[in-house]
């Protein structure tokens, strides 16, 4: 039977708020973190406020291992309302749709440090959702999120391996800046956020313009006495608030199985691996495969490994084989100093570039390493095609694109081309960020750019492979970059207190190794950069020593580059659009864009140019012809004309009277000659001398206050006469 008075209980002790504060100090600001106020059906939630940015972050652990899946499922999704900043969503529905490029790119941001700490053979789903709800544009909400997803992992209870930190990093005026606002990190060399736990790095992104391996070894050392601090509070704060973290022991053993694979596998995985022919490997593997996948259907049914595998839908066989490989190649890099593919540790992959690959593009290039491949295509456009961002960052265009497309064909894949994942986005945006600090700026080179990189092959680093090739089609194209940008990927193997460094990993390398160490920039210095760790951390010294080995294989790669293309081309493509610009007074911006526009429209569908008018009055004309050019200028110039006093002009007679003729001169404006100006001689009518529709040459002698403008003929002398028609 219903109880009344029960259920009133149970709302009334549902009002009973038992929340929980604290606050951290980061480079000077304070950080407010609360918890048990808002969605309490989650494990955890926590708002996160800086300023007047604030988020709430929530995470929720599935009861249940999810069945059949090899891997650990963890999504994160950082959400941004424009709510935040007071806006309604553009678009046709006004409402938030597809994420940002800068959501996705958050949300990776907080999944690279938090995903190896878990432990082996954890399968339950964990999501993290992360919401923008407040946002002054000041305190950047990046690094909060991330400081808020590990808070409300520790608030869960679930087997989380940290705590971590985020800290963001600038420097200006010689002075590093922990969580810097947009103002002083667009101000600054360098834009560099770390991640990590309290003694060790797990994650590093940076953007940078042209700063030194020492710089950014500094900021690192600098950031991780902030993250330490964050981390020590989240570990008091775990207990203040009584959590219990589930201890997890992985319930499915596989030691007997993995014996059975290395009894059964080892000599062919070992001669797999030392033989350095790729598609020898793989036919070893996939021999070693069979003769393990016969051992195992050889057993009883009732055998364990078949009963675990059958109860939990995991392949099992194809986990502990990959565990054999990996020690297999391991072990050769350590003890051998020999790679998968003969390689010694510092050495890169033979290289082959060349450019004006596309015949109707305005650049393009191919950049191959190895069994990578890059087609880099560059476009140009007017000002007109610049990228409008609808966010809540301050940022609101953008004059350079790029774009990554990776299709399952580089793979040797079968799999439906859809539009670019989480994955494409990031490395997309790391090539971008790569070559923005080469380009010139739009007043030295007005054009938008978009750059898109298809990934012809892959074995690989395909985002350097995108670095790499996008600079060459840049300076394919004409622009006139400020240097050539190449870009290498570092890995490292981990063994016990043995860490060995590799430069330009292959994919196995990436797969079964420790760090995806990607560094990009010119001969001198770093134009950006991005770590992640499969470890769980790496030191300062080692991270050190990957800096300065990237730049010996950076220096080597640019040298290859450079025997495709040593600067930027003389001249642009035939088929690139044409820029022009043209000053006009502020008064007249309204006359040339018309009521509604109509008049622009006019010069755009006369011309074919596309015509942008800034504030400042600056015009820009993009046209892909020089006659097109021209009609919008001429046009242009008519609707702004003004005489001025002296002014010698070609005009069109279009009406006359009794006292003089009225002569067209351009922009609708026109002007009268008094019959006393006509002819040096008196004269006594206007029509035996001068006709409608008769073509003149005449000065501007006088404006008078109501902008009249009066004209004569006859003061033009023969030497003006003669200058203005040598002129025209």
């Amino acid at each position: 039977m219903y109880n009344k008075k029960s259920a009133r209980d149970a709302l009334e002790g549902r009002k009973m708020v038992d929340s929980k504060k604290t606050k951290i100090e980061v480079g000077g600001k304070t950080i407010e973190i609360e918890t048990g106020k808002y969605a309490l059906t989650a494990n955890a939630s926590v708002t996160v406020r800086c300023g007047d940015t604030m988020l709430f972050v929530h995470a929720t652990v599935s009861k249940e291992p999810r069945v059949g899946i090899d891997f650990f499922p963890l999504l994160i999704d950082y959400e941004e309302r424009m709510s935040a900043i007071g806006r309604i969503p553009g678009g046709y529905n006004r409402s938030e749709g597809r994420s940002s490029e800068k959501a996705i790119l958050v949300s990776r941001l907080i999944d690279r440090p938090i995903r190896p700490l878990f432990p082996k053979g954890y399968r339950n789903d964990i999501q993290i959702v992360a919401q923008l709800f407040s946002y002054d544009q000041e305190h950047q909400p990046d690094t909060l999120a991330m400081l808020g997803a590990s808070y409300a992992l520790m608030l869960s209870g679930a087997p989380f391996e940290g705590p971590i930190g985020a800290v963001r990093v600038s420097k200006l005026d010689g002075k590093l800046i922990a969580n810097p606002t947009h103002y002083q990190a667009d101000k600054s060399a360098l834009d560099i956020v770390v991640s990590g736990t309290a003694d060790s790095v797990i994650m590093v992104e940076a953007g940078c313009k042209f700063v030194t391996e020492e710089d950014i070894m500094e900021a690192v050392e600098f950031a991780q006495i902030e993250i330490k601090k964050q981390c020590e509070a989240q570990i008091k704060f775990a207990k203040e608030c009584g959590v219990v973290k589930q201890e997890f022991v992985d319930p499915y053993d596989t030691t007997e199985l993995a014996e059975i694979i290395k009894k059964t596998a080892y000599d062919l995985v070992h001669d797999a691996y030392h033989n350095f022919d790729r598609e020898y490997r793989q036919n070893k593997l996939d021999e070693a495969k069979k003769l393990v996948k016969a051992k195992i259907e050889a057993l009883p049914e009732d055998h364990t490994i078949n009963k675990m595998m059958v109860e939990t839908g995991i392949d099992f066989v194809s986990e502990e084989f990959k565990s054999l490989e990996k020690k297999v190649m391991r072990a050769m890099i350590v003890k051998e100093g020999v790679r998968a593919d003969g390689r010694k540790p510092n050495e890169v992959r033979p290289i082959w570039c060349e450019v004006g690959v596309i015949p109707r593009a305005h650049g393009s290039a191919v950049f191959t390493r190895g069994q990578t491949q890059a087609l880099s295509v560059a476009t140009l456009a007017g000002p007109g095609m610049k990228q409008e961002l609808d966010g809540v960052d301050p940022e609101t265009e953008k004059r350079y694109m790029h774009k990554y497309l990776f299709p399952g064909f580089s793979v040797g894949e079968v799999k439906p081309m859809r539009g670019p994942g989480r994955r494409e986005v990031g490395h997309g945006n790391l090539a971008e960020r790569a070559n923005i600090p080469a380009l010139p700026t739009a007043e030295e080179f007005g054009y938008v750019i978009r750059v898109t990189s298809d990934i012809l092959e892959s074995n690989g680093s395909t985002s350097m492979a995108s670095t790499c090739g996008s600079s060459m089609a840049l300076m394919n194209a004409g622009v006139p970059v400020k240097c050539m940008i190449g870009g290498v990927a570092m890995g490292l193997i981990k063994e016990g207190d043995t860490d060995v460094i590799l430069t330009d990993i292959q994919g196995i390398e990436d797969f079964l190794g420790d760090m995806d160490f990607k560094v990009t920039g010119n001969d001198e210095a770093i134009t950006a950069l991005q770590m992640d760790m499969k470890a769980k951390g790496i030191s300062n010294e080692t991270l050190k020593k990957a800096l300065a080995q990237a730049k010996d294989g950076r220096l080597h790669i640019l040298s290859k580059m450079r025997e495709a293309i040593k600067e930027p081309s003389k001249t642009m493509s035939p088929f690139a659009p044409r820029i022009f610009t043209m000053q006009i007074a502020n008064e007249d911006i309204g006359s040339v864009i018309g009521p509604g526009g109509k008049q622009i429209r006019a010069i755009v569908d006369a011309s074919g140019a596309e015509i942008d008018i800034q504030d400042s009055g600056i015009v820009t004309i993009t046209s892909n012809d020089q006659e097109g050019a021209d009609i919008a200028m001429n046009m242009i110039k008519d609707i702004t004309f003004k005489p001025q006093e002296g002014m010698i002009l070609k005009g069109k007679v279009v009406r006359i009277i009794p006292i003089g003729a009225f002569v067209e001169l351009g922009g609708g404006k026109d002007g009268m000659v008094h019959i006393s100006q006509v002819c040096n001689e008196r004269i006594d009518t206007i029509e035996p001398h001068l006709n409608v529709g008769d073509e003149v040459i005449v000065k501007v002698i006088r404006i008078d206050d109501k902008g009249r403008v009066n004209l004569t003929i006859r003061g033009v002398t023969e030497q003006e006469k003669a200058k203005f028609l040598t002129a025209c």
